[in-house]
């Protein structure tokens, strides 16, 4: 593992991103919320804890994350405590009528989501037998015991098995966003300066992975460099926190005319962002403005200020929001 991540680092090298960055949401537009909120919460356990509205703008968006089995969640999605206590995986809405693109297809970024659980058969037989179609069952093609089902919206959901049984009591918890990436030497040391750490990588021939945890689910007393692939799974696959999976198809990053397509085009959208939370947005875009991939949104920008979009180098967006949040100028519902 420490040599292919060496390598990948070795041509570029940013400074860290100041105001404690910690990566805090996925978001995808859905089409349907009374079909995916549903999905994610009662079938992969999440809960919705937070929801922002905008009337004036036609669009609400739904806050989930696994919470832990024993923890209970009381606030109202949509109130100012809610936004108070905030987010892990968020999933937008659009126009009712359109059709979101999954990703997936040719020099698509988006891979997929993930959730970790004990026993893939069993899930995924309970999953299949409340209607849940599969691109992907655990007994089918090479890699057995791994699965890929689909969501109401046609995205991709990995279903993953722990490696210890009975550590984590959910059934679920979601682990882990896919993004393909072109040239690892740039987008390591980027995810990098984000207080992100690389927990594992594997060279497979044509392609490799790289899984990078924030800073909240990295365990400081581990070298995850040292580790072996075995060693490095195992400690990946019992993390209770979800991981940036970033996919290097080999020989792309030899290629001047090669891009993938963000999720934010006109005729490709699905998966919209990444966001990470900071203590001052101000100075950590200043900081980010160093690394030269520029910006879709300035924290001054636009309606909604206090919040930036950069460019990770693959033109992905990565949203920067404030720790404990802003007035997003929402619809409020009362607590």
């Amino acid at each position: 593992m420490a040599a292919s991540v060496a390598k990948a680092a070795a041509t570029t090298a940013f400074k860290k991103v100041v105001g404690r960055p910690t990566w805090q949401q996925t978001m995808l537009r859905i089409k349907d919320p009374s079909k995916s909120i549903p999905f994610y919460t009662d079938l992969m356990g999440m809960t919705v804890i937070d929801s922002l509205d905008f009337p004036q703008w036609s669009f609400k968006i739904y806050f989930l994350t696994t919470l832990k089995e024993d923890e209970t969640y009381t606030l109202t999605p949509g109130s100012q405590e809610a936004h108070d206590y905030m987010w892990s995986i968020e999933k937008g809405r659009d126009q009712d009528d359109f059709k979101y693109h999954p990703g997936n297809q040719e020099k698509d970024g988006f891979g997929h989501v993930a959730f970790n659980t004990d026993d893939v058969y069993e899930a995924c037989t309970k999953l299949e037998e409340h209607g849940v179609q599969f691109k992907k069952k655990p007994e089918e093609g090479r890699m057995k015991g791994i699965a890929f089902a689909y969501d109401p919206d046609g995205y991709w959901v990995e279903i993953i098995k722990r490696t210890t049984p009975l550590q984590i009591s959910n059934k679920f918890n979601f682990s882990q966003t896919m993004l393909r990436i072109k040239d690892p030497s740039k987008s390591i040391p980027f995810y990098e300066a984000f207080g992100m750490t690389v927990v594992r990588s594997k060279n497979y021939g044509d392609f490799s992975n790289y899984f990078l945890a924030s800073s909240p689910n990295v365990d400081k007393t581990v070298d995850y460099s040292s580790l072996s692939d075995d060693e490095a799974k195992a400690r990946l696959s019992d993390m209770f926190g979800p991981i940036l999976e970033l996919t290097h198809n080999h020989g792309t990053e030899n290629d001047a005319e090669f891009r993938h397509f963000n999720g934010n085009e006109d005729d490709k959208k699905g998966f919209g962002h990444i966001g990470f939370l900071v203590d001052d947005v101000y100075a950590a875009c200043d900081s980010i403005r160093e690394m030269g991939y520029g910006f879709k949104k300035e924290p001054d920008g636009g309606t909604m200020k206090g919040l930036a979009f950069a460019y990770d180098p693959d033109s992905y967006l990565i949203e920067i929001i404030k720790r404990n949040g802003i007035d997003f100028g929402d619809k409020k519902v009362d607590a």
